[in-house]
């Protein structure tokens, strides 16, 4: 299937959330559909991020070898953090119990990697050189740890997806307002219109 990467796809925050957020409407056996099914979307996801997460990079392009080869770790890394942060949204903090699985998903994106990570103003290392997308994911997942990250993780209600509330407030409820945001407000307005047709003829 082929998919059209839109700015609403990214709204996660981080690429991590990014990532995770590729399987939609998970916990829906009936509607969920996971956009790596065909590893080809892998690079054409690494491309749009590129744009979408160059702030979170610095700038520094992804680059994707082989879809097909990085996918069990593209996988791997995107299902250990969806497990780990999603539990931490619900309990406030992050479980021990799926630690292990999670750092060991990162540590195959990190295999072979030779960067450098982490000096002020080069988050990702340097943004003339381009880092591998499994390399690049891993690291985006590991900064999810930060204590501070974790107190502001959210879950849309509306379409499930993991995101970073960045609000002053702290008081984000959607992933975007412009679509989950919208499709809220019109299904309890048409709910209440129906209830209000319902007494009326009733």
């Amino acid at each position: 299937m082929t998919v059209a990467w839109t700015p609403h796809r990214f709204t996660g925050g981080l690429l991590a959330l990014d990532t995770a957020n590729t399987v939609v409407l998970r916990g829906d056996p009936q509607r969920t559909f996971d956009r790596f099914d065909d590893p080809a979307e892998i690079a054409r996801f690494a491309d749009a991020a590129s744009g979408f997460r160059a702030a979170e990079l610095g700038d520094r392009r992804l680059t994707v070898s082989s879809p097909s080869a990085i996918a069990p770790v593209v996988l791997s890394i995107r299902e250990t953090t969806d497990r780990l942060f999603r539990g931490a949204v619900s309990k406030g903090a992050v479980s021990t119990v799926d630690l292990p699985d999670f750092l060991r998903a990162c540590a195959e994106g990190l295999a072979g990697s030779r960067t450098e990570v982490g000096a002020p103003g080069r988050p990702f290392g340097d943004p003339l050189a381009p880092i591998a997308f499994e390399a690049a994911l891993a690291v985006s997942a590991l900064s999810l740890l930060r204590d501070d990250t974790v107190a502001r993780l959210r879950i849309c209600p509306n379409c499930t997806w993991l995101f970073v509330d960045r609000s002053r407030n702290s008081s984000r409820l959607w992933c975007d307002m412009a679509v989950c945001g919208n499709r809220q407000k019109a299904s309890r307005h048409y709910r209440r219109r129906r209830a209000a047709h319902e007494v009326k003829h009733a």
